[in-house]
């Protein structure tokens, strides 16, 4: 992490949100409907990062450290005081220091993790992609969106995170790791483990 470090408003949730992931979000809570406002009037982005300590609604939570740089995608206000929105992961950040305003709003000053180059998938977890990509055919766009990687280590252990039936917690660890061969490999295992792929010769 060698860049400057930079404000960002941020959305607690019980949910965690990863590089390229879609995620749809109801907003209700003035302090939240007042950040995406000036997240749009402004063209920025805000931070998700998954709740450590208390509840969405309420009392300001505690959020863990390391996040995801939401963009908003789309959005709607079909129902009054009730913003849907659809939003995209772009990059993970970790909270240096952070600040709550008068409303509970949370400012983090966060700084950039920097991103691995494009690594490729390693001959060990070859066979984590055609399961993969299965899934993404019957998800659709909607859920796992283009452009689809499967020759990026990174962007393979994500989209295996955001979808497999695991606690927020686990994603989270996952979220975390810096190594994108490490995460294929607890990835693997679980799967292997779940007899959701066949254990190889070597194992």
């Amino acid at each position: 992490m060698h860049q400057e470090p930079e404000r960002l408003p941020l959305f607690p949730l019980n949910a965690v949100l990863f590089p390229q992931s879609r995620m749809n979000l109801k907003v209700f809570e003035v302090r939240y409907l007042d950040m995406i406002a000036q997240c749009m009037k402004n063209e920025r982005n805000f931070g998700i990062c998954l709740i450590e300590h208390g509840n969405e609604v309420g009392a300001p939570a505690t959020p863990y450290t390391v996040g995801v740089e939401a963009r908003i995608v789309d959005w709607d206000m079909n129902t009054p005081n009730l913003l849907g929105l659809t939003v995209r992961g772009v990059r993970r950040f970790r909270v240096l220091e952070q600040v709550t305003d008068e409303s509970g709003l949370i400012t983090g000053i966060v700084q950039w993790f920097d991103e691995a180059p494009d690594e490729a998938v390693s001959e060990a977890h070859q066979d984590l992609l055609p399961l993969l990509s299965i899934i993404i055919k019957d998800a659709g766009q909607q859920i796992i969106p283009q452009p689809y990687l499967l020759d990026n280590a990174a962007w393979v252990g994500y989209r295996y995170a955001e979808i497999l039936p695991i606690p927020p917690l686990a994603r989270q660890r996952l979220l975390e790791l810096e190594d994108a061969d490490l995460r294929l490999a607890i990835i693997h295992e679980y799967l292997v483990e779940h007899k959701l792929l066949a254990a190889s010769e070597e194992e």
